[in-house]
């Protein structure tokens, strides 16, 4: 616990409050390239393809290249380029799968590009909700961590009833639900507390705000729940071990990536 403790402060104060100083800054994308890359190494190596050198290159090239696009390109230039670089990927993933006559069971590529795919994907999501939002990209991280915490107290609390014991043995419906209403609370909380810093009125609808915080933490849990799945599936601990007593990117990560997605998703169609 004190580990996860001192990691958690070293981690805040030296990385993820310089990173958000600088978010308007090419420093930025290069730590979500950097966090993307990271990640796909983990996803790699979880499967046992890390081995397999000219398929762990172009994942993580792959991942480390997606985030950066937002960074060169602008409007449809970045949906293209995502495209064309999605589909160069796959394409060599396919080739190298055919090529390996059968010696690596399929469900490993599989996994790996699933992996791989979300984790750029998202992390791209992220560095485009700071160029769409700057004011909401931030609940791209708080909102799953909150949500996490939440989850954590409110089962330790009132938890009777396992969520899905095969998949997360100490997770609880109540913990779950909790999680839920907690977190829209705080994510009104949060446009509350920007509207004083900023001293503008607030811009958004706050039901729809409450909203977006209740599918932020539902989101996040499924993405918690699919790692640790993935996890269970190939018989490891952890992703990595980047953030002693966290584990790795996608141990740390792994409700925010998935968040990333869905909030973009939610910009875009300007529900907010």
């Amino acid at each position: 616990m004190l580990k996860r403790t001192i990691t958690a402060v070293v981690a805040i104060l030296f990385v993820f409050v310089p990173v958000i100083y600088f978010s308007d800054t090419i420093v930025f994308p290069i730590a979500m390239a950097l966090m993307s890359l990271i990640g796909s190494y983990e996803m790699m190596s979880c499967v046992g393809l890390k081995n397999n050198y000219l398929l762990l290159a172009i994942s993580m090239a792959f991942g480390g290249f997606i985030p950066f696009i937002p960074w060169f390109t602008d409007g449809m230039d970045t949906a293209v380029i995502t495209f064309l670089s999605i589909s160069v990927y796959l394409i060599v993933y396919m080739v190298i799968f055919v090529f390996s006559k059968g010696k690596t069971d399929y469900s490993y590529f599989t996994y790996s590009f699933f992996g791989v795919f979300y984790t750029a994907i998202s992390f791209e999501s992220i560095v485009l909700i700071r160029e769409l939002r700057p004011s909401l990209y931030i609940l791209v991280f708080i909102g799953p961590w909150i949500s996490d915490t939440f989850a954590y107290l409110c089962g330790r609390l009132f938890g009777r009833h396992k969520l899905i014991p095969e998949v997360s043995p100490k997770k609880t419906v109540e913990g779950a639900v909790g999680a839920i209403v907690l977190t829209a609370a705080s994510t009104i909380l949060y446009v509350f507390i920007l509207s004083k810093i900023n001293h503008t009125p607030i811009e958004y609808n706050l039901f729809i705000i409450a909203i977006v915080g209740a599918v932020i933490s539902i989101i996040s849990q499924v993405g918690d729940l699919t790692a640790s799945a993935i996890k269970r599936k190939f018989g490891i601990k952890d992703y990595g071990f980047l953030f002693p007593g966290h584990g790795g990117v996608l141990d740390r990560f792994d409700s925010v990536i998935f968040t990333a997605i869905i909030l973009l998703n939610i910009i875009l169609l300007k529900i907010i």
